[in-house]
């Protein structure tokens, strides 16, 4: 680390978790203005499997990076989607470590079955990163699009469209940094129940459904859920595999999402916007409007 950059790290704070003001230059064409400025926490988290099958050490599932908080949601939240663990009653407990920071300790049931040599998660993770680093790629997608979504009632458009300033005015750390995604659970009435951040997507929807897992509340039928960046094939996948109906996105989806969104009896919406979105599979559980739709072009 160069003098300088140690220079700015000894003057940065942290007044509270998951964000950190550092000392920037604002300029303009005209001027120039020392100022501070907050940015997203990221830092690495990495989590140990203690379990008969892998003997008297722990072992490493593998690490990723995140931001700080909730620590203990993330890991069951991964866990879960990695189908590692079914159901609270496999999780005997969840530790974060007292020596060594960014640690996470995860004893599993003994009676659950473990693979002894847990591979599915040997890697270093960025934060944006999903299934990347999973070596059996194929063997993931073809477990997703086995999943099936039961039938469920409609939700409202009306209802749909105003979510997500909901989500926004939830977020504690968005409005700080500009830089931290959110995932956000909603009930068929548009109710807020839960929402989680974190700077990777990926880690933001596992901490949600973390939480879900630890209360006993999964599966999440006739449930939505609310991302605030794009939808990726990975976050369709964990969606399914928390029973989620509606997935909805701030962003994109990508053609395998869309894909196995509509495969699956998932249905997927990107774009939501306040007076329009974009349905890619399975519209019929959104109620048609009171009057004849106009031609859109977005």
């Amino acid at each position: 680390m160069t003098g300088k950059l140690q220079d700015r790290a000894e003057v940065t704070r942290t007044p509270r978790g998951g964000v950190l003001s550092v000392p920037i230059e604002r300029r303009t064409l005209e001027r120039q203005a020392a100022a501070t400025d907050w940015v997203a926490v990221e830092a690495p988290l990495e989590v140990l499997l203690h379990h008969p099958a892998l003997g008297q050490e722990p072992v490493s599932f593998g690490a990723t990076m995140r931001t700080p908080g909730d620590d203990e949601a993330l890991a069951a939240g991964l866990l879960f989607g990695e189908s590692v663990v079914h159901d609270p009653g496999d999780l005997e407990a969840i530790e974060t470590s007292t020596r060594r920071p960014n640690v996470v300790n995860v004893r599993l049931r003994a009676a659950l079955a473990v693979d002894a040599q847990p591979a599915a998660r040997r890697f270093s993770a960025g934060a944006a990163c999903g299934v990347c680093g999973t070596t059996g790629l194929d063997a993931a997608i073809a477990r997703a699009a086995a999943s099936r979504i039961a039938p469920s009632a409609p939700i409202a458009l009306s209802t749909l469209l105003e979510l997500p300033p909901r989500m926004r005015e939830a977020q504690s750390r968005f409005g700080d940094t500009g830089g931290i995604h959110a995932a956000a659970l909603f009930d068929r009435g548009g109710a807020l129940l839960d929402v989680a951040e974190d700077v990777g997507r990926h880690n933001a929807f596992d901490k949600l459904v973390g939480r879900a897992l630890l209360a006993g509340q999964l599966p999440l039928a006739d449930r939505l859920v609310l991302l605030s960046g794009r939808a990726s094939f990975e976050l369709v996948q964990k969606a399914l595999r928390a029973g989620v109906s509606i997935l909805a996105a701030i962003g994109a989806p990508s053609s395998l999402a869309v894909q196995l969104a509509g495969a699956t009896g998932l249905t997927l919406i990107g774009f939501l916007r306040e007076r329009h979105c974009n349905v890619y599979a399975h519209p019929e559980r959104l109620s048609a409007p009171a009057v004849p739709p106009a031609h859109l072009t977005v």
